[in-house]
């Protein structure tokens, strides 16, 4: 019913419109954006057939937004370090090349936080993103600026990343769908600071979009040949998923106690399952849990496997240069002189803490095993576990700083490698975005992106800012 060039360019305006506001998009590509649409349009009038081109192209015309920290061809790709400004990329990135080669088309790449390694998308290269749904709040980390561009409708979907929450806190915290697929099925190639040694068990690529259909879609064209791996043509039969859940981590020391309205929203989701598909939803206290932070701490600090070191945050902030000493750099962001954030120095102040106890951090990986081990066994092949996707809702800007830990919500399930979908429950009191992850057991993606199609049905997904 419309032209290629008019999707396009109804989203560059969209992005026009709003973007000084919430500052999303930190480079655009909109000329070639809309020379891309002409080609579709020609494509289209030539009239191959459109199950042939639904086949070979299943995102064809779709305008798509990525995280600057994937290389996009002729994009920034600094990550949000200032020593990389003048770094442009000269390949896409497997996962953005695949997208591509499905048809779709980049507008531009988004803000993150400097090194992808905080849950506020801030920076010393392009500033700050703002969540739509309140100016003053943040948009998460880090792939914050794709969460704010989507939920702002600048966007259809976006590609983003995730080593502890960067997919699934930017989602909550703007009201839209992100997956974080079971452990190496998606490539990580082509972002940076890509992950090594252990590390590379923890970080996942995955899709991130306002409406729950779109996940499985994208997930198939990323994951590649990969996505055999996964049993996305199973038919999934909701009322024999076996549905488990938890209110809050036990209690951490380390971590806020969950807001009263996040508890209702998950009582709700809780009360409808049992209502309307008559399942019985398991209450669960899995112990380990509350240790959420310190493990995925020391996992992500431990060695693999080949016996080799995790890169330190301090090497990837001087990035081939010399070496960043935190102590100094927080001397100089006292007095404005820092190129570097607080959350970064900060960060790497406590790597330096973390390295001190290294009896402490072998006791707390064995212990992440063993709950790894205890969640595939209690989810099995048909479980769900639903579970807070962060203790409040979108916080004002830089109040992170003062709760730093309570990523762990999401980090977590990183370091245990199960698939998670972030699924939107509607809007606070306040008019902030609810929402809650749900979990399964490894390779079973399929059942909780169904969940997420069946949750959007019945709480009305994204829910557009404007109507605030």
């Amino acid at each position: 019913q419309v032209t290629c060039v008019e999707v396009v360019e109804a989203y560059v305006e969209r992005i026009k419109e709003v973007n000084a506001l919430i500052n999303a998009v930190v480079k655009d590509r909109f000329e070639e954006a809309l020379q891309e649409a002409r080609q579709v349009d020609k494509l289209l009038s030539e009239g191959p057939g459109d199950d042939y081109l639904e086949e070979k192209f299943p995102l064809l015309g779709v305008p798509i937004t990525v995280k600057e920290a994937f290389s996009l061809h002729g994009m920034p790709n600094t990550s949000g370090l200032v020593n990389r400004r003048n770094v442009i990329a000269t390949s896409d990135a497997t996962v953005v090349s695949r997208l591509k080669q499905a048809g779709a088309i980049p507008l531009g790449v988004t803000n993150c936080s400097e090194l992808c390694m905080w849950y506020e998308s801030s920076n010393r290269v392009y500033g700050r993103t703002n969540n739509p749904y309140d100016l003053q709040r943040i948009v998460g980390g880090s792939s914050g600026g794709e969460g704010g561009v989507l939920a702002a409708a600048c966007s259809v979907i976006g590609v983003g990343s995730d080593i502890g929450g960067s997919i699934r806190i930017p989602a909550f915290f703007n009201g839209v769908f992100g997956h974080k697929p079971t452990t190496g099925v998606v490539p990580n190639d082509g972002q940076f600071p890509n992950a090594r040694g252990v590390r590379t068990s923890f970080l996942c690529t995955g899709p991130m979009c306002r409406y729950a259909e779109d996940l499985e879609l994208m997930l198939r064209v990323m994951a590649g040949p990969g996505v055999s791996r996964l049993k996305l043509n199973e038919k999934v039969s909701l009322e024999k998923i076996k549905f488990h859940c938890m209110d809050h981590d036990g209690g951490s020391i380390f971590v806020s106690p969950v807001d009263k309205e996040i508890l209702q929203a998950q009582k709700k989701v809780v009360e409808h399952l049992e209502g309307k598909l008559g399942v019985q939803v398991q209450r669960v206290a899995i112990h380990k849990m509350k240790y959420s932070f310190q493990i995925w701490s020391a996992m992500m600090s431990s060695k693999d496997s080949d016996g080799q070191e995790a890169q330190l945050f301090t090497d990837l902030l001087g990035d081939h240069g010399s070496p960043v000493w935190p102590l100094w750099e927080l001397m100089k962001w006292l007095v404005g002189m820092s190129s570097h954030t607080l959350p970064a120095i900060a960060l790497g102040l406590t790597e330096k803490l973390v390295k001190l106890s290294p009896g402490g951090n072998a006791k707390l990986v064995s212990m992440g095993k063993s709950l790894q081990e205890e969640m595939e066994a209690l989810l099995g092949p048909d479980g769900v576990l639903l579970y807070p996707s962060h203790p409040t809702v979108a916080p004002r800007h830089h109040s992170p700083i003062c709760m730093p830990f309570n990523f762990a919500y999401t980090a977590i399930f990183n370091v245990l490698g199960l698939p998670v979908t972030q699924c939107p429950l509607g809007l606070s009191s306040e008019g902030l975005p609810l929402g809650i992850q749900l979990v399964a057991a490894s390779y079973n993606d399929h059942l909780t992106l169904a969940v997420a199609r069946y949750l959007e049905k019945a709480f009305g997904g994204w829910v557009s800012p404007g109507k605030v």
